[in-house]
């Protein structure tokens, strides 16, 4: 009997001993091939918009007391709801012209904020941003919607959320936080777990000698090896990457439209259905057949602009009275 409690012991601890050591091995191998591919910035098309005449440019002091640059547009009409915009990675205020101005005709004011290292908001010493969201990003959208709230003809009901890209996500972020943030358009949101995880595994048997091994290899390991790669990145650059799949589970009841491309090649559209769902409120999916990573509405045009106004025309809209409004003077460069 005493043969059989050793060996009954030996056995596990010899197996842990050997994933113990393979963990180690992998640890060296693999974590600084994913710190450095984490930081390639993708080739994205970044778009550059102009000022519209009546834009009310917007000057907000960040947490570290730098600027921060936004504009405000208002409606044309009778005001119905106000929507932040969140910006795709590299653009500047005005790219969500395009996306907008069918909102803007519809009643809706919108505010966009440049978070800094962005557009004219300069990056803190050393900071250079990356396609991933970080809490510099998030602090300049607490600013953002601290802003909204304190204006003079700020919105007491709450606003709706209509992000691109990293804009969308790091608006989840906030909406995951703030109940002031009612509804939710996002195009082309990621996450770092979601996203990470799949190209992972679908690449790691080129750095890989055991390639036999790789189909054994349960997604939860690369999810451990992936976060401390994002740990050392975290270090070098001084900032930190915050998850977005958990602020998905808080967005509670309030409702989302998610909006992503068929035929996207960076955030593969089984990437954004897994961070979907995550959410338990009522949401739709809309997957755009043949666009590319943030060209949805460039493909879909005029459907897109319909499912989106119909969106926050039911979940933020309030009605538009019958009273004949005043016109309100054009704002030129105000701050």
């Amino acid at each position: 009997m005493s043969w059989y409690w050793i060996l009954a012991g030996a056995i596990p601890g010899a197996i842990f001993l050997v994933l113990y050591a393979y963990h180690r091995s992998a640890v060296r191998r693999y974590v600084g091939v994913v710190a450095r591919i984490f930081t390639e910035k993708p080739l994205f098309i970044i778009p550059r918009g102009q000022p519209p005449i009546d834009a009310e440019d917007v000057v907000l002091a960040a947490r570290d007391g730098s600027d921060l640059h936004g504009c405000y547009l208002k409606a044309r009409g009778p005001r119905r709801g106000v929507i932040l915009f969140g910006l795709e990675y590299g653009s500047n205020r005005w790219a969500c012209v395009p996306y907008t101005e069918f909102l803007r005709d519809a009643g809706y004011d919108i505010f966009a904020i440049e978070t800094r290292g962005q557009g004219e908001s300069a990056a803190p010493p050393g900071y250079e941003p990356l396609q991933w969201v970080t809490t510099i990003e998030l602090d300049d959208y607490r600013t953002a919607i601290a802003y909204l709230k304190t204006r003079g003809d700020a919105d007491k009901r709450g606003i709706g959320l209509f992000g691109l890209s990293k804009g969308g996500s790091a608006g989840l972020f906030l909406a995951a936080e703030d109940p002031y943030i009612r509804c939710f358009v996002t195009d082309g949101v990621f996450a770092i777990h979601t996203t990470m995880v799949p190209y992972m595994r679908q690449w790691v048997s080129i750095y890989t000698p055991r390639k036999w091994l790789v189909r054994f290899v349960p997604d939860w390991y690369y999810g451990i090896l992936g976060r401390r790669a994002v740990e050392v990145v975290e270090r070098e650059r001084r900032c930190r990457y915050p998850d977005l799949e958990r602020a998905m589970t808080r967005l509670g009841s309030r409702p989302l439209l998610m909006i992503h491309g068929g035929a996207d090649n960076y955030i593969k559209p089984e990437m954004a259905k897994t961070l979907y769902d995550l959410v338990r409120g009522p949401k739709d999916f809309w997957l755009v057949d043949k666009a590319k990573h943030n060209q949805a509405i460039h493909q879909a045009n005029g459907e897109y602009r319909r499912r989106v106004l119909e969106f926050f025309d039911k979940y933020l809209g309030r009605p538009v009275t019958t009273k004949v409004s005043q016109p309100q003077p054009q704002l030129v460069g105000a701050s």
